[in-house]
């Protein structure tokens, strides 16, 4: 499998590295800016290319690395060259492969593949791949499949209807902590606690329940009021809280419960279940 890549942001740079360092065949970038396609070529060892047909013509796998507002105005020019029998991939979480529209008429096929991790840094990112699971999304799959697996990662395949469900799952582990965290913060400065009090205070806590609950899932880790079935504790926090902060409290106790359900199937919830709702 001959691997180009269209784009020349963090994914492109990440991915064209690891796959690199794991002896897999990068024929190199193409990127509209010329700096960027250079400079990931450089940092893989690999080739740049200045006209987009030629990394097509040298390329059997094509991955499209570019923010997901640019992928469909990037497969429209790349349907004006000769694509028959190659496969088109991009990298979105949330769109499907329904996007590569008209591809089999073109005697191509495409498909979707994300890691399930958060790559912030071009220069560095690829360290975190070898630990990420990764899902694939498309008809006629078995060899992107394959290229993944033999990098060491766990892979699974998922239906094109499931892909902006599981992403917003995503979400829900990464970006909406920070969310979580920020509010966490901020409640403690309004306690009056100093800013840089605040910003270090709950680290080990934060750290310390995120391992129990990766080491031994949500059910096993979970602790709190919740949990005991604290109804006046739980009382006592809806009464300080105010605004989208008690609401966003109270609907993640209500989520709680069903997981503290499992924990305890004999302690009685039924009333901390009545307050949250």
């Amino acid at each position: 499998m001959k691997i180009g890549f269209i784009g020349a942001g963090k994914v492109g740079f990440s991915l064209g590295r690891y796959f690199t360092e794991r002896n897999k065949c990068v024929s190199g970038y193409y990127s509209r800016n010329l700096n960027s396609s250079k400079e990931a070529a450089a940092f893989t060892k690999t080739k740049y290319y200045e006209k987009i047909d030629e990394l097509i013509k040298e390329s059997d796998t094509l991955f499209l690395t570019v923010p997901d507002g640019s992928i469909r105005e990037v497969y429209s020019e790349i349907i004006q060259s000769d694509i028959e029998g190659k496969c088109l991939v991009h990298c979105s979480g949330a769109m499907s492969s329904m996007i590569f529209s008209g591809i089999s008429e073109k005697g191509a096929r495409g498909c979707s593949v994300h890691p399930i991790c958060a790559v912030s840094d071009k220069f560095t990112g690829y360290q975190d791949l070898s630990k990420a699971y990764f899902t694939i999304e498309g008809k006629d799959v078995a060899d992107v499949e394959e290229l993944v697996r033999s990098c060491g990662n766990s892979v699974e395949v998922i239906s094109a209807e499931d892909k902006v469900k599981y992403h917003a799952a995503a979400v829900y582990a990464s970006n909406l902590v920070a969310g979580l965290y920020d509010v966490a913060t901020g409640l403690l400065k309004e306690c009056g606690l100093s800013e840089n009090f605040a910003a270090h205070a709950l680290q080990p806590l934060f750290m310390g329940n995120a391992e129990n609950i990766t080491a031994r899932g949500a059910v096993d880790a979970l602790t709190g009021p919740v949990e005991r079935a604290d109804v006046i504790t739980v009382e006592k926090h809806l009464a300080a809280l105010e605004g989208k902060e008690r609401e966003v409290y109270r609907l993640l106790s209500s989520c709680l419960v069903d997981v503290a359900q499992q924990k305890n199937p004999d302690r009685d919830y039924q009333k901390l279940s009545m307050i949250l709702e």
